[in-house]
Parts: structure tokens; C-alpha cells; sequence
């Protein structure tokens, strides 16, 4: 089912400029001068379309650096007017939305933390009622789809309509290369529920480290993401919040420009019919899969019958390991992933477990109906 958004097509609210879109700047603005020198050796690159900036920045613990504060949009002003760069910021409550707007910034964006969170989202999309500005959604926090489309409604409800997501990973207790795990499917399903829905990747917040932003930047263009959110200081090794995942200037220019663009169409007749062969034969193949599978499970619910009538448990974990043990090492054979077959194995596990689930559940409601109507 699509997503009912009214929203405007990207270009007619910021200027692209070079694809792909990039908005860049410190995590944090610091000082005045560390804000606009970023500023100015950013539009020099001529690679960034806007300049962002935290200024004010939700922290885990408290005593750590919380941004500098309304002040630094007197900053932002001035970078603007030197650079002629729009401004994006993050904002976390109604009155960071007011000072905002007071103080002429170009784009807002609401944090994961704040995703997160319905009663601030609805606070913030409540101060935004009667205006016209663009605004981002970054997925909250949590690997949680509803979440991330609620909020975006929200805002969209308040009369927003130049509206875009961003996707900067998710925290997971998995240790990983990845400060937040990218979890692409989600990205996608949203990107599947609203295809006019512009989204835009943040490599630095996923990463986590410099050196993977250029992978991660490839992989969501590769995605049809429309742009990238990119944090760039002029001296990064310094920088007072995430230092690791902030680049300089010249080494942003040279990640977007070391960047293989890629089309979602082409007008070439002879690739397209390719692709169309090539598609139909996968087509005729999930066809079969599907049947496949349903073959399976009638093959299951019979397993359940036959437990039932012997007093056998549903879950017998030896089964279980067998199975994911000897499928996973074939399935290596083939040159599939482990991860992708266990999710596999475990889709097709829980549904044979909820078959035989059911057929306990119907044969003991029926024995206990029968039980009443002799009492």
C-alpha cells in the first residue's frame, strides 16, 4: 500500500547543482570562524548544493558538548552571505524551530532522536503549521518503519510539502564495521511505499569513520538515493563532536567525485529489452518458488497433524539444527550468503510453526468446546 504524501519534487526546492545532491558541514558549529572557513572551502569545491550544521546537539549523557546554541545562527547567517550556500539545521523542539526560522534558515531536519519520539515530532510539526520551508525526516533511532513514516506524515499533515527522509542507519547491539547499521531493506521499503518521496543518505552517521563514507555514499546512490548528507570540517582531527566521521573539504570533493552515477531507466531499446528478458525469467522463477513454498507448508501442516495425533512437541530444536546446519552449507556451495539463507530458513521455520501452531490450537478449542457441552 503507497503512502498518501503531498509532497514537491525535489528540484523545485534546492538547487542539485553537479548529481549528486550533497548537503555538507561540521557536525557541530563550534566558532564562528571554524563555521565559516568550513563553509567557504565547501563552495569552493562547487560540489555542495547546502551547508549544514548542529547547533544544537542532543547528547547521551549530560556534561558533554551540547552545541553552541542559538548564537550560532548569527553564524550561519553570516556563511550564507559570504558563501551564498542555503543553511539546513536540526531542530528538536518547537522553540528550535521559531529561533530558526527568525534567524532565516533555509531547511530543517528532525533527528533520529527525535523520530523517535511521536509526542515530539507532533511539537515540532505543530510550530511549523503556516510555513513554508523544507524539512528532512532522519529515520529514528530504532530499526522501526512505522516510526520513520509516522513522523513523516506528521510533519506532512502540518502543510509541509517540501518533504524529504534521511537514511543514516540504525543502532543495533550487533557489533559491526558500521557505527549504525545501514539495515538497506528498511530504506528500501520506504522508498517502495513512496517513490516520490525524496531520500537522502547520511555515509558519515552510518559509518562512523571517514574512511568508509566513499562505500557507504556508492551503496545508497547505487539505491537511487537522490543525495547525501556529509559531515565536513576544516580541520576534522579536532573537531569537539565526531571527529572520526568528518572529512575536510577537499577530501569531500574528492569522495563525490570518485562517485559512478548510475540511472534508474534508460531510453536504450536494446538494454531495456535485455532487462526485460532477464526479468521475465525471474518472474518464472519466483513463480515457482512460490509454489515451492507452498508445497512446503502443506507438508507441514500434515507434520502437525501427525504430532497431534502422537503427542509430539511443535519445537523439536535437534530438527531445527539439522536443518540450518546442512541448508546453510549447500546453500554456501551455491555461492549464497549464510546471512540471507538463515533469514531465509527462520521465514520458513516461524511459518511451518505457526501452521502446526494453529492445527494444536483448532483440535484443543474444538475438544474444549465439545467438554462444555456436556457439563
Amino acid at each position: 500500500m503507497k503512502l498518501n504524501l503531498n509532497i514537491q519534487p525535489l528540484h523545485t526546492w534546492i538547487k542539485t547543482g553537479k548529481e549528486p545532491l550533497v548537503i555538507a558541514g561540521p557536525c557541530s558549529a563550534e566558532t564562528e570562524d571554524q563555521l565559516v572557513a568550513t563553509a567557504h572551502l565547501l563552495a569552493q569545491t562547487g560540489r555542495v548544493s547546502a551547508l549544514r550544521a548542529g547547533i544544537w546537539k542532543p547528547r547521551t549523557r549530560p556534561g558533554e558538548f551540547e552545541g553552541i546554541g542559538s548564537i550560532g545562527l548569527e553564524w550561519l547567517k553570516r556563511a550564507k552571505a559570504e558563501t551564498g550556500l542555503p543553511t539546513a539545521i536540526e531542530v528538536a523542539t518547537g522553540k528550535h524551530v521559531e529561533e530558526a526560522l527568525k534567524a532565516g534558515v533555509d531547511i530543517l531536519w528532525v533527528g533520529a532522536r527525535s523520530t523517535v519520539n511521536p509526542f515530539t515530532v507532533q511539537e515540532i510539526a505543530d510550530a511549523l503549521k503556516g510555513v513554508d520551508i523544507p524539512v528532512m525526516v532522519k529515520n529514528p533511532v530504532n530499526p522501526d518503519l512505522s516510526l520513520w513514516i509516522g513522523a513523516l506524515e506528521r510533519i506532512n499533515n502540518a502543510g509541509i510539502t517540501k518533504l524529504a527522509a534521511i537514511h543514516r542507519g540504525f543502532s543495533s547491539y550487533e557489533k559491526s564495521a558500521f557505527r549504525n547499521e545501514p539495515m538497506w531493506d528498511i530504506a528500501i521499503n520506504l522508498k517502495t511505499l513512496a517513490p516520490e518521496l525524496p531520500l537522502i543518505n547520511d555515509p558519515s552517521h552510518i559509518s562512523g569513520n571517514r574512511d568508509l563514507i566513499g562505500y557507504i555514499s556508492q551503496k545508497a546512490l547505487d539505491l537511487d538515493m537522490q543525495g547525501l548528507m556529509i559531515e565536513s570540517h576544516i580541520d576534522p582531527n579536532v573537531a569537539w563532536t565526531d571527529a572520526k566521521q568528518q572529512v575536510t573539504p577537499a577530501a569531500l570533493a574528492d569522495i563525490i567525485d570518485h562517485l559512478a552515477l548510475r540511472k534508474p531507466e534508460v531510453r536504450n531499446a536494446e538494454v531495456n529489452d535485455k532487462l526485460a528478458e532477464l526479468r521475465n525469467q525471474i518472474d518464472k522463477i519466483d513463480d515457482l518458488v512460490i509454489q515451492k513454498i507452498a508445497e512446503r507448508m502443506q507438508i507441514a501442516e500434515k507434520i502437525g497433524n501427525y504430532k497431534k495425533d502422537n503427542n509430539i512437541t511443535i519445537l523439536q530444536v535437534g530438527r531445527w539444527d539439522e536443518i540450518l546446519q546442512k541448508r546453510t552449507n549447500y546453500a554456501k556451495a551455491l555461492k549464497l550468503s549464510s546471512e540471507f539463507t538463515e533469514k531465509l530458513l527462520e521465514l520458513l521455520h516461524s511459518e511451518s510453526i505457526r501452521k502446526q501452531t494453529e492445527i494444536m490450537n483448532k483440535n484443543e478449542a474444538g475438544q474444549a468446546a465439545e467438554k462444555l457441552t456436556h457439563v
